[in-house]
């Protein structure tokens, strides 16, 4: 069914994920060349991070409709935890990378959306831990009958 809690999960989820396209991870004050050269650092900057952040949200939005294969949600969701557990590793590795090879890296400020993926992985977790227990439910009913 589509209205359980689990779809209302991975439904946050992967707005979350889709979200980050609108919010920017990073902000400088100063044109940092590379990763930070019009001054605010999101999603676009990098390919690695779209593909990403596109696959987590996807991944998320399949899931909800995957309601009559549980193990296969409960896999997608683990898919879309590693996702948003791989997103602000990989932004933080590139703006570290980034900021190595500068004498402004203390001009850099973070905003929500390094934040954001964090969201994800909780509600990403949470639809998991929903899944497995309609899972476990619906296998104590077999045993029922």
């Amino acid at each position: 069914m589509i209205q359980r809690i689990q779809s209302i999960f991975l439904l946050l989820s992967g707005g979350s994920f889709f979200g980050l396209f609108a919010v920017p991870f990073a902000t400088s004050e100063v044109a940092i060349p590379q990763l930070l050269a019009d001054m605010v650092y999101n999603v676009q900057d990098s390919p690695i991070l779209m593909v990403l952040c596109a696959l987590g949200g996807v991944v998320s939005l399949v899931a909800i409709f995957l309601f009559n294969n549980r193990e296969l949600q409960i896999k997608l969701s683990y898919m879309a935890t590693i996702f948003a557990f791989l997103l602000p590793l990989v932004a933080f590795l590139l703006i570290y990378n980034e900021r190595t090879f500068t004498t402004q890296a203390d001009s850099i400020d973070d905003q929500f959306g390094l934040y954001m993926p964090f969201i994800s992985l909780i509600f990403s977790i949470l639809a998991a831990r929903f899944i497995r227990k309609d899972e476990n439910t619906v296998k104590s009913m077999d045993r029922l009958r």
